[in-house]
């Protein structure tokens, strides 16, 4: 157990986002999401799943707090479903939605769980789909709009703010690639969704700080570090590519650098790069200070510039063992690439802050829902990237919290629920939850940490 030995200003919480976990998709006044349309897209999510019912949170969230208040929870991420709040996305406000996080905040708030609020995960109302998405300028003129109403609602309470999660899933999985929602195969659609999104952070930061007094806002990016296949001058390259999509191309901006140059030229190379994109005072508003990044890691990415189809490659030093890979694809499970990502977002971008909001490993259907759930690997997994979490607060690095992934099972988006990656078994006919062993360890965790403090007369 390494709880202990963290330092007492430090959260240890659990995060969820909106449409993985609430269910009633449509009830009391909510707008359609895009997620809520590309769900009934044939074969876009495996076994043509949905998130219309899920874990039904909307409707069971005060067991779910005293069930987070059991594990011993400081804190809950969770994300707030905009067209719960703007059915249309602008205009009308649905202040029943609204009354919902309200109820949801003074539940955390009054069970000593502080929110930590996450105002876009991917559930854009479909009717701003409709006139374009985030390809559009006007999204991100909607965000901030949205954004006021929410922090105008809640920011007398919530303290901490998150604008995005991962807009590069939002862009290029959802506009490039097609398999997020809205699943479209549109680069220069995705180039210009990655600028609105970050556009709109910038926007809503300011508009947080005037409406949550004393908050903290942020954004979340995802990270998953390069590494070459082989010690080949062509797949360093493709790990240099790979850093300037996923990495440069939103930190660079943020940190009032501009788009990356070679990912530009790369870009326009390929004929993709809008040339009317970036407005007078665009960058210097995505620039806008943030109180702290937010960070995902589940692992690395090993990249190889070409493999020839005939060919079949060994695998390399570079890759860990067969049994030390997660489930549904997700990679090998590599602890040190959080340390490694943590030091590098602190000393190239002296970053004033950091928490690790999401931090889990899946497993695919070894976890039946029934009296005990042994999941001997997530203890292993967290576990094992604690210890570098540990390690670099110890290097000097701004960490200032930790959140699993995820509190429960839930609808794990094109996957559908086909992954695990709870610390909380769900039994989706009845709606039982059922911890599993990671649930006890990490309770048990808190608790040393809490002890500890109080212990040594600091707490």
């Amino acid at each position: 157990m390494i709880h202990s030995d963290f330092p007492k200003e430090f959260w240890w919480g659990a995060a969820t986002s909106a449409y993985q976990i609430e269910g009633a998709w449509d009830a009391d006044g909510k707008g359609e999401s895009i997620w809520d349309r590309f769900c009934h897209l044939p074969g876009k999510v495996l076994n043509g799943d949905t998130g219309q019912i899920s874990c039904d949170h909307y409707h069971h969230w005060q067991a779910d707090i005293a069930l987070m208040k059991s594990l011993n929870l400081q804190a809950y991420r969770f994300s707030i479903a905009w067209p719960r709040i703007l059915p249309a996305g602008r205009g009308n406000v649905n202040s029943t939605g609204l009354d919902f996080y309200s109820r949801l905040v003074d539940g955390l708030l009054d069970a000593g769980i502080q929110p930590f609020v996450t105002l876009y995960h991917w559930d854009l109302p479909q009717a701003l789909q409709d006139e374009g998405g985030w390809a559009e300028r006007s999204t991100a003129e909607a965000f901030a709009e949205y954004t006021d109403v929410v922090t105008r609602h809640l920011g007398d309470r919530v303290k901490y703010w998150m604008t995005h999660n991962e807009p590069w899933v939002a862009a290029f999985m959802g506009y490039q690639m097609g398999v997020h929602a809205p699943g479209l195969q549109d680069w220069n659609a995705a180039i210009r969704a990655a600028h609105h999104l970050l556009l709109s952070h910038g926007w809503a930061v300011p508009i947080i700080h005037a409406n949550s007094p004393g908050a903290e806002a942020g954004i979340v990016l995802n990270y998953s570090p390069g590494e070459p296949a082989s010690p080949s001058g062509a797949d360093y390259q493709a790990v240099r590519r790979h850093d300037g999509y996923q990495h440069r191309w939103f930190l660079d901006p943020l940190f009032g650098r501009h788009y990356p140059a070679d990912m530009v030229a790369e870009f326009q190379s390929m004929g993709v790069m809008p040339t009317d994109m970036i407005h007078s005072g665009d960058m210097e508003s995505i620039a806008a200070h943030s109180d702290f990044l937010g960070v995902n890691y589940y692992t690395r990415t090993i990249l190889r510039a070409s493999i020839p189809e005939s060919e079949n490659l060994p695998r390399t030093n570079f890759y860990a063992p067969k049994d030390e890979w997660a489930a549904g694809g997700w990679g090998d499970i590599y602890p040190v690439g959080l340390y490694n990502m943590l030091c590098r977002l602190h000393f190239d971008y002296q970053v004033p802050k950091l928490y690790v909001v999401e931090n889990g490993v899946s497993t695919d259907g070894g976890e039946p829902v029934e009296k005990q759930i042994r999941d001997t690997c997530r203890i292993s997994y967290l576990e094992r990237h604690l210890e570098q979490a540990q390690r670099a607060i110890q290097a000097g690095i701004p960490l200032a919290g930790f959140f699993a992934w995820s509190l429960m099972d839930n609808f794990e988006w094109a996957m559908g629920y086909s992954l695990h990656f709870g610390m909380v078994g769900v039994d989706y006919a009845t709606g039982k939850r059922i911890p599993k062993d990671s649930a006890f360890w990490y309770r048990d965790g808190i608790a040393a940490w809490i002890h500890a403090h109080a212990v040594s007369g600091i707490a």
